[in-house]
């Protein structure tokens, strides 16, 4: 058997200096001159002979990590599909980003965080496609703390948004021996005396929050925060003596897995692989994740923006173009 033409590497650094085009004929177009010519269906072919796991990310992040310090942020996020008719993977999600179901395919992710945005990074992920596999986002949440566990994580709390606030998450969470933060819907009922369950909506909240009694889990902390765009949220915890500026840094931290979404779709070309197969498409996912650990750590050694290191591999070819340019008027006949 002949040796692959490309390897996982190639494509990474591919997807890292690409600025508009990510696909895998811009790739061959773009693989190093003095090398042998490559087609563009030795990418299509590395696509799908790679594992599709998030164990090559995990085996190059570890290091990075603090395990027994800092916070685990969990959330999806849906890559964008419109047009798609014939690609696996995709289905209907809710978008934050469109605020309404929008086809696509759904990320679910978890993300290690210290310092309110000082360090942000990928340490599992899980595509979501409950006809494929049969597990529903739910499930997906549940396998990567267990796995964040097996690992060795013991996080100072876990965030995460309203729709993993569910019994059987909180649960698992506090078996692992960790603590939580999460919103809570205004409908979800807790209960100030045995027999009376209210809606959060209905409880009166002071400024330090509230030890309230959640049915099927136990005593819980709750706090009303009302955001200058005139909404109402309710957040809650485990940690029954957290006062409000702590909760206020935790959401921040949490925060922070949603300046990774937008990250990786504007600068790795994440929503922009062109692939039917699950796989293929599954190994585009993971590598562009990859490709943005390595823009991450660049920011955080280099203190350089993730757009400024995107932007500095095109300007030296700006520069040496403009020293001598090829595309100017002919002379005249």
């Amino acid at each position: 058997m002949n040796p692959a033409k490309v390897n996982e590497y190639d494509y990474i650094n591919f997807l890292i200096a690409a600025q508009k085009v990510f696909s895998t004929v811009e790739a061959s177009r773009t693989h190093p001159l003095g090398e042998k010519q490559v087609a563009h269906d030795a990418y299509t072919r590395l696509l799908q002979r790679l594992p599709p796991d998030s164990e090559a990310l995990w085996a190059e992040v570890e290091s990075h990590v603090a395990r027994h310090s800092g916070v685990l942020v969990l959330d999806d996020t849906t890559l964008d599909k419109p047009y798609a008719r014939h690609m696996e993977l995709v289905s209907r999600h809710w978008s934050g980003k469109h605020q309404q179901v929008a086809q696509g395919i759904n990320v679910v992710s978890l993300l290690w965080t210290i310092g309110q945005g000082a360090v942000r990074l990928l340490c599992d992920f899980r595509i979501y496609h409950k006809a494929t596999d049969g597990k529903t986002k739910n499930d997906h949440f549940r396998q990567m703390l267990e796995q964040a566990h097996t690992r060795g994580f013991q996080p100072e709390m876990v965030v995460f948004d309203s729709w993993y606030s569910g019994l059987k998450n909180l649960k698992a969470i506090r078996d692992y021996g960790w603590a939580w933060v999460t919103q809570l819907k205004a409908n979800r009922h807790v209960s100030q005396h045995k027999g009376h369950r209210l809606a959060v909506s209905d409880l009166i909240i002071p400024y330090g929050g509230l030890v309230v009694h959640l049915k099927g889990y136990g005593w819980i902390k709750v706090f009303r925060i009302d955001t200058p765009n005139g909404d109402t949220q309710y957040w809650a915890t485990s940690h029954l003596d957290m006062h409000l500026i702590s909760l206020a840094f935790y959401a921040l931290d949490g925060w922070q897995i949603e300046v990774y979404h937008q990250g990786i779709k504007q600068f790795t070309g994440i929503e922009r692989g062109q692939f039917r197969q699950a796989v293929s498409q599954i190994n585009h996912i993971g590598l562009a994740l990859r490709a943005f650990l390595r823009l991450e750590l660049h920011r955080i050694h280099q203190q350089l923006s993730w757009f400024e290191a995107k932007h500095a591999i095109i300007r030296d070819a700006v520069r040496a173009y403009l020293a001598s340019p090829t595309i100017i008027l002919p002379p005249t006949a």
